[in-house]
Formats: C-alpha cells, sequence, structure tokens
C-alpha cells in the first residue's frame, strides 16, 4: 500500500506539471504537511446522495491525496457523517470541504507572502490550508477564524496534532479579526459577494486581500492591495480558484429559483451559443457573461435532464439544450435571459474578447465595483 510520503509527493508532483505550484517554499510545505490528518473522514457522492468514507475504508488514503475537493461536512450538521455511516447514503448541501489541493496551491502562490508576514485565513475549515500557512511562515504568524466552532475546535486539535499552533479562533469570518491586527495578508479560503471592509480596515497599507468572488456565473479569483486611506484596488486573477461561500453570503440555491420556472415559455430557436462558452469556467466569455447576468443561476430541472437551465428570482428563465447538433434556447419569465446573453456576447466581442485578467476591482467605502482595464473605465459593473 502507498505510504502517505509518498501520496503527498505524488500530488505535489501533480500540481507542479499543472502549474498550480513554482515557488520553492510551497512546494515544500505541500509535501510535508499531511493532507490525511485534516480528513480522516470525508464524503463522496453517489447519485444524489453522500456516502461517508473513513479512514479505514479502501483507496481512503489515494482519494486524500488526489486533486479533488473532500466535503466533510453536510447541512451545518457535525452529526451527520456518524448518521451516513450508519445509515447509508444521505441527502445534503455540502457546508464544509478540504478544497482541490490545486486551488489552494493557487490561492496561496497569489498571496505572494514573504517571511515575517503576519495572515489572516478566514474560514478554517478543516485546518489543512492553516497548516500550509503555518509550515510556510510559522505559527505566530497566523491566525485563523470561522464561525463554526465545533470545525474550529477540531482544526485547533488536528493542527497541534501535526506541530502546528497559530491562533484559532470563532469569530465572524466578515468581521476579520482584529485582536492580531494588523496583518501583511488577508486570505478567505471562501467566497464573498462584497468584499468585507473589516478585512481592509485590518491590512497594513501595501498589504493584499485575496479572496474569491461569489457569483453564480463568472465568480474568480481577486487580490486587492490596500491603500493608505483603507480602500482597496486589484485585480481579476487568470488562475481560477472557487470555494464554497461565506455563510452569510450564500445565493439562493438554484433548486428553490427553479419553483418559478413555467417551462412553457417561447417557442424553440436556435442560438450560436453553447452552454460550455458561456458556462464553463476556462471559457473566455464565462466572466463576462457572469456580469452581463448578475444573480442568475445555472440549473438543472428534473423534467429536462437534458436541457440547462438560466433562472432568476424574479421568475425569469431559459431552457438551453441541443437537438441533432443544433443549440435550441427557450424563455419565459419577465425578461429573455439568453437574448440578454447573445447581446452580452456581441458586446463581448466588440470589446476584444478580454479574458478575466483584464478586469479589476476597486472597493471604498461608498462602492464596490468592477472595471475593464482601468480604475477609470467606461465599463464598470457593481460588484
Amino acid at each position: 500500500m502507498e505510504s502517505a510520503v509518498r501520496a503527498r509527493r505524488r500530488l505535489t508532483g501533480a500540481l507542479r506539471r499543472a502549474g498550480a505550484l513554482s515557488d520553492p517554499a510551497w512546494i515544500d510545505a505541500f509535501r510535508q504537511v499531511p493532507r490525511h490528518a485534516f480528513v480522516p473522514r470525508f464524503f463522496v457522492t453517489e447519485g444524489r446522495e453522500w456516502v461517508a468514507v473513513d479512514r479505514y475504508d479502501p483507496g481512503w488514503l489515494r482519494a486524500v491525496y488526489s486533486d479533488r475537493v473532500l466535503v466533510t461536512q453536510l447541512d451545518e450538521d457535525p452529526g451527520a457523517w456518524q448518521a451516513a455511516r450508519r445509515s447509508g447514503p444521505m441527502a445534503g448541501v455540502p457546508t464544509c470541504s478540504s478544497s482541490m489541493p490545486s486551488i489552494m496551491a493557487i490561492m496561496l502562490e497569489e498571496l505572494l507572502v514573504s517571511s515575517g508576514n503576519r495572515v489572516l485565513e478566514v474560514g478554517t475549515g478543516t485546518g489543512y490550508n492553516a497548516a500550509l500557512l503555518t509550515h510556510r511562515l510559522g505559527s505566530a504568524q497566523v491566525s485563523t477564524v470561522d464561525v463554526d466552532g465545533e470545525l474550529v475546535r477540531l482544526a485547533r486539535d488536528r493542527l497541534a496534532s501535526c506541530g502546528y499552533r497559530p491562533r484559532c479562533e470563532i469569530r465572524d469570518g466578515a468581521q476579520g479579526f482584529p485582536e492580531q491586527g494588523p496583518y501583511d495578508r488577508v486570505v478567505c479560503t471562501c467566497s464573498v459577494s462584497t468584499i468585507p471592509q473589516a478585512w481592509l480596515d485590518q491590512t497594513k497599507p501595501g498589504g493584499l486581500v485575496v479572496t474569491t468572488l461569489n457569483r453564480p456565473i463568472g465568480a474568480g479569483l481577486v487580490r486587492i492591495t490596500v491603500a493608505e486611506d483603507g480602500t482597496g484596488c486589484g485585480q481579476v486573477l487568470a488562475r481560477d480558484g472557487r470555494f464554497m461561500p461565506l455563510r452569510a453570503h450564500r445565493l439562493t440555491e438554484p433548486g428553490w429559483l427553479l419553483r418559478k420556472v413555467q417551462p412553457n415559455g417561447d417557442a424553440p430557436r436556435t442560438t450560436p451559443l453553447s452552454v460550455r462558452a458561456t458556462l464553463n469556467p476556462s471559457s473566455r466569455f464565462e466572466f463576462f457573461a457572469g456580469l452581463a447576468l448578475p444573480e442568475v443561476s445555472p440549473a438543472l430541472y428534473p423534467a429536462f435532464p437534458d436541457a440547462t437551465f438560466l433562472v432568476h428570482a424574479d421568475g425569469s428563465w431559459a431552457r438551453h439544450f441541443t437537438t441533432n447538433g443544433r443549440y435550441l434556447v427557450t424563455q419565459g419569465g419577465p425578461r429573455r435571459l439568453w437574448d440578454l446573453l447573445e447581446y452580452a456576447y456581441a458586446d463581448w466581442q466588440e470589446l476584444g474578447e478580454p479574458s478575466r485578467d483584464r478586469f479589476g476591482v476597486t472597493i471604498t467605502p461608498e462602492r464596490q465595483e468592477l472595471w475593464l482595464d482601468d480604475p477609470a473605465s467606461k465599463h464598470v459593473w457593481p460588484l
């Protein structure tokens, strides 16, 4: 059976080949920090349900050291794993996970830390990311907070068992952790719809805030530099990363929005746009699509298993499907969402088909907005 040491080396090598890791200090951290200590149990999907996996199960170690997200909590219920282990697969919504190592590696490298930096991590989760930070910077330089007291307790114990002792506290992450500030870096391992002002207030001028945007379409990793006056300006990064939302920033579940769908709208018509070009994170258009359709979510409708829906809380919807190699769409509700998407695609082409890294973000107490190419651009969207 493969040893944990060999498994870590295998994973680290895969992350380097994929371009997620290049900094020698982070390469060393991924080689040394035992992910398996932080995910002794987790869930895997089986159809639409979740199966509880334990460290004694076949394939556990290989799963731990694969580049995959490992769901560790459902429905904010610390007893869900035991219930699934006892009674079998169960339904539920993931509320904590150990993120894909490739995304963690990208985010840590984009944090641009130096020895001596003080870092606040928002979203302790399993504690694995805090362990990587602590290995790189030392226990005295790292603080980590999470709103879930049970997660903090488990993470603190697991960190200590590995010899890491960062400051671990129960806090609302949106409020930061001023007692240990100011920080050189703030990193949030969950996504946010807007950037909490507390993070900028607790970051030294010239320091960085790195987080991901919580947007149903066109999310992404952003790095913001904090100015002397507490405002921030930064970039959407070319390397993408996506996380579960901060609990206070959760969006309406698409399943609830689908209840407003009346799928007897317009007659089907052809469209030049595919779902992949619109919704796949690897598509250059996806980020711009999210700007054009804020608060519109992709969803699957059980009555139409071969279609993808776009839905909005106002009852607008679009259904995209393929027949005989042609892309077709039907729409309904107060707005024609796919028409808006096609107009946005034409605008995007006229602007030179900008990729996500041509967009930036400005944060002030009065406004938070995204812009194209320059903060003074005429192409601006509210965050």
